[in-house]
């Protein structure tokens, strides 16, 4: 057997923060080297953080790649490291006027190869293509005196070739034309952003390629959050088609696997189809550049020399081969069935994982802000959206101090989480009761004070500056939006006084739609579950309730989503069912369709019995309205969700000006038709004529 062992370090970087970022890279080099890792893979850029932005532009920022990678290389050098492990760290270089995403090949302190991206990121999350050059097919060049370009490396126990994230999404990939070329092994380091869904997808991907090309795939992501950004990290290993290895998400560290490069040349010889193609691929192509280790140590040796450090090294590396233990299906006590281990619900795994990827996002602003914050600051309204940050805030410190004493832990609780309750007499006795005990079941800071003076004299003092005569009565909207914004301004004055993180706790559902305030409940430093659309808030609170089993947290769900402005407010009364409102979001915005289109697809989608247990008094002249409703209060609050502040990016569907949707803040909804649609009648046999949408107004 051929067996080697690779360690996968997953790696929590901050852009920028070279020297940190180098020390991890450092300690888990270490770590691997003494866990006699034959390889050891580190994810994109990990050396200067990713994304970086514009921020590559500086030369500055690229001279510092070059010092940090001979920290590196120093590091990997003998004596240092007393085992031949091969690294493959993600790096920028610039050469000329281009700058390339990269990763460096290096092993006993040498620095063998430079390979960059092929395949640039330019999508709404990423814009590669803004500031990088691609690499180019079969080119070599150097960097320094180093080999650079598409390259492979042969080493006395295989032959590696390595890429970067976004080159495996696509079938015309550099793996194609590296592995036909004699790689054996292709390590991708990545930084893939955290969205639901995306586990499943990569891991098919990971294993397509592994089968395609008849290797082994080892895939290395990055973890932690970034602005609005989470990356998961995670890893894969697949051999030929075969999943070997996966590793947990969400957390920093190093895992293992070791898997029979035999096994994977038995494989390529037994299927004429991979053989057949390479012979095809290379009847009209020229094979990858090979750097060959043998002679990379001093290339002014004579080969026979070169040889015998390459005998040296394989001796060495065979020594504790035999010793590594084989993690694979073989194991198995019957090879030919599945384990039993029992699998979690696919809607358990995905509160789980959104749950990780808003804690994670937190968490890290919180940390990596360049020390502009020392507490977190929630307006805690006795609603789910407020709760639900609370929660996850609360998961970030009670895992960040797991490891000390339960009375340490507690007394951190309650210095780093202060919540306040602003009520007015608007605000009932259930929802103050359940902000007041969900803050104490958890163990947080609370403070209601009051708003109710002020609130009646910002009105008084609003009504002065309407038009003659003076005093006149202002409309309900502006009674409650000042509400808002003396909530939103306290917060600011205590983040102020106190170098606070105050966070947002608006939904994506609301935002959508304008149900928001402007200098108001749509202000804060960071906005949490920005991108959660409210159906996912309140399924998602039920989990919890379910899992931590919190008294507040049954009263809350019980009780009815209000933004408590106004008597008897009821939000799904003020807009439409939560369900339709993002139904209508979904169809509308992520799957582009006209508003008739939506409305079929929903008429379709919900029956009426249906629709009359969501909504007190429903006809089936509403849901056309519903749908008339959403796209013009969809267009209108472009201006206010523009202004929002950074949201955890957690799928591709986000209301994120910068990520994800580019609309103009002033256009117009003459092109959506919306008259053809108001005119249709109600696919219904009952004799019901539809009106005309009737208007409505939004919290401005």
């Amino acid at each position: 057997m051929r067996k080697i062992k690779i360690g996968m370090a997953n790696v929590n970087t901050t852009v920028g923060a070279f020297g940190s970022n180098t020390n991890k890279v450092l300690a888990f080099t270490q770590e691997m080297a003494k866990q006699k890792c034959t390889i050891g893979c580190f994810a994109e850029q990990v050396v200067g953080g990713y994304p970086a932005e514009d921020l590559v532009q500086w030369r500055s920022f690229q001279d510092k790649q070059l010092d940090q990678l001979n920290r590196i290389l120093d590091m990997t050098a003998k004596p240092k490291l007393d085992f031949p492990t091969v690294f493959t760290v993600g790096i920028m270089v610039q050469i000329g006027g281009s700058i390339y995403n990269s990763i460096a090949v290096l092993c006993d302190g040498n620095l063998l190869g430079i390979v960059p991206k092929q395949k640039l990121a330019s999508d709404t999350v990423f814009y590669e293509k803004r500031t990088m050059s691609h690499g180019i097919p079969y080119f070599v060049g150097e960097y320094y005196g180093v080999p650079f370009g598409d390259l492979i490396f042969r080493f006395p126990f295989g032959v590696l070739g390595v890429e970067i994230c976004e080159d495996m999404w696509g079938a015309d990939a550099p793996i194609r034309r590296r592995t036909k070329s004699g790689a054996e092994i292709i390590v991708n380091g990545s930084a893939s952003v955290y969205r639901s869904g995306i586990f499943e997808t990569r891991r098919e991907i990971v294993m397509t390629r592994s089968s395609e090309h008849q290797c082994v795939f080892v895939y290395v992501n990055q973890v932690g959050g970034q602005g609005s950004l989470v990356f998961d990290g995670g890893a894969f290993v697949a051999q030929n088609g075969r999943m070997v290895h996966t590793s947990d998400r969400f957390l920093e560290g190093v895992e293992y696997c070791v898997v029979d490069l035999d096994r994977t040349q038995r494989m390529r010889c037994q299927s004429t189809t991979w053989r057949s193609e390479a012979d095809a691929y290379f009847s009209e192509r020229e094979r990858v550049h090979e750097i060959r280790y043998a002679d990379c140590n001093d290339p002014s040796k004579p080969s026979r020399d070169a040889l015998k450090d390459a005998i040296e090294y394989r001796q060495k590396f065979s020594e504790i081969q035999g010793k590594y233990e084989l993690i694979s299906e073989s194991l198995q006590k019957n090879g030919f069935l599945p384990n039993d281990a029992m699998e979690p619900s696919a809607r358990e795994k995905y509160f789980e994982e959104v749950l990780f990827a808003l804690t994670l996002g937190v968490g890290n602003y919180f940390e990596k802000n360049a020390g502009a914050f020392d507490k977190f600051g929630i307006a805690l309204s006795g609603g789910k959206d407020s709760a639900l940050v609370l929660l996850i805030t609360y998961f970030y410190v009670d895992t960040k101090f797991g490891h000390v004493s339960e009375e340490e832990r507690a007394r951190k609780l309650k210095e780093l989480i202060h919540c306040f309750s602003f009520p007015t007499h608007f605000n009932s006795d259930t929802t103050k009761g359940i902000a007041r005990q969900l803050a104490s079941e958890l163990g947080v800071s609370f403070q209601e004070v009051s708003i109710e003076d002020t609130f009646r004299e910002m009105v008084a003092r609003t009504q002065m500056m309407l038009p003659f005569p003076l005093g006149q009565d202002i409309d309900v909207t502006t009674e409650q939006n000042i509400q808002a914004r003396i909530r939103a301004q306290l917060m600011w004055n205590w983040a102020n006084a106190q170098r606070g993180l105050f966070l947002q706790t608006g939904n994506m559902s609301e935002k959508a739609v304008g149900y928001t305030t402007v200098g108001g409940d749509l202000m804060g430093a960071y906005a949490p579950i920005a991108n959660l659309p409210k159906t996912v808030v309140i399924e998602l609170l039920k989990y919890l309730e379910t899992k931590m089993g919190l008294p507040s947290l049954h009263e809350l769900n019980l009780s009815k989503a209000s933004a408590e402005l106004c008597d008897n407010q009821e939000d799904e009364r003020d807009l439409m069912p939560f369900a339709i409102l993002d139904d209508c979001f979904r169809l509308f915005a992520g799957e582009k369709m006209l508003p008739v289109d939506v409305y079929l697809t929903l008429r379709q989608k919900w029956t009426d019995p249906e629709l009359e247990s969501m909504y007190v008094g429903y006809d089936p002249v509403m849901l056309k309205d519903w749908v008339v409703k959403f796209v013009v209060l969809f267009f209108r609050s472009i201006f206010k969700w523009v202004q929002a502040p950074n949201g955890i990016h957690l799928g591709n569907l986000d209301l994120d000006y910068k990520r994800s949707f580019q609309f103009p803040d002033v256009s117009s909804v003459e092109w959506l038709d919306l008259k053809s649609l108001k005119k249709m009648q109600p696919l219904m046999n009952n004799g019901i004529s539809i009106s005309d949408a009737s208007g409505s107004k939004s919290r401005k």
